[in-house]
């Protein structure tokens, strides 16, 4: 599957303060499905399940989503089912000078596993190693316990 997304900044926006990294994770999960996947990042309940904290989230172009108790937020730019997910996203200790990010996750079928493609792009620099570190602890890590029937262990926020 090929994805194009075009980013545009605007120009009130200090060039000083872009200082922006893009994080690419490329991710096998065995023994899945696409509908999995998705459903454990875009099913609230499954979410906060996973993520060991509140998340508020729904299928809408549009609608509005919270995770990590308000602590992430923005929202839902393109979603096709099963496949695809892209929103806006931020944490609620960026500045206001930091542009909303977008986060992007694509899901490939390979015979019975799953190449799950995340792409996080306008990250600000100085949280881009944190964030890239939460997406495994916080996310990847957890899907493969809960997928395995395993008990998740995930780091400390």
């Amino acid at each position: 599957m090929l994805i194009f997304i075009t980013v545009c900044y605007s120009n009130t926006i200090p060039k000083t303060n872009l200082m922006l990294k893009t994080i690419v994770q490329k991710v096998l999960f065995k023994n899945t499905t696409p509908k999995v996947l998705y459903s454990l990042y875009m099913d609230a309940k499954k979410h906060s399940l996973i993520a060991g904290s509140p998340c508020v989230i729904t299928i809408g172009i549009g609608d509005k989503y919270s995770t990590h108790g308000g602590y992430i937020s923005g929202k839902n730019l393109e979603l096709v089912k099963d496949k695809l997910i892209v929103q806006t996203w931020r944490a609620k200790d960026w500045t206001k000078a930091d542009v909303d990010s977008i986060f992007i996750i694509s899901l490939e079928a390979m015979g019975e596993d799953v190449m799950l493609y995340a792409t996080h792009v306008n990250v600000p620099e100085s949280k881009a190693a944190s964030i890239a570190k939460g997406w495994t602890g916080h996310y990847w890590k957890p899907w493969k316990q809960h997928i395995a029937g395993k008990a998740i262990k995930r780091p400390v926020m």
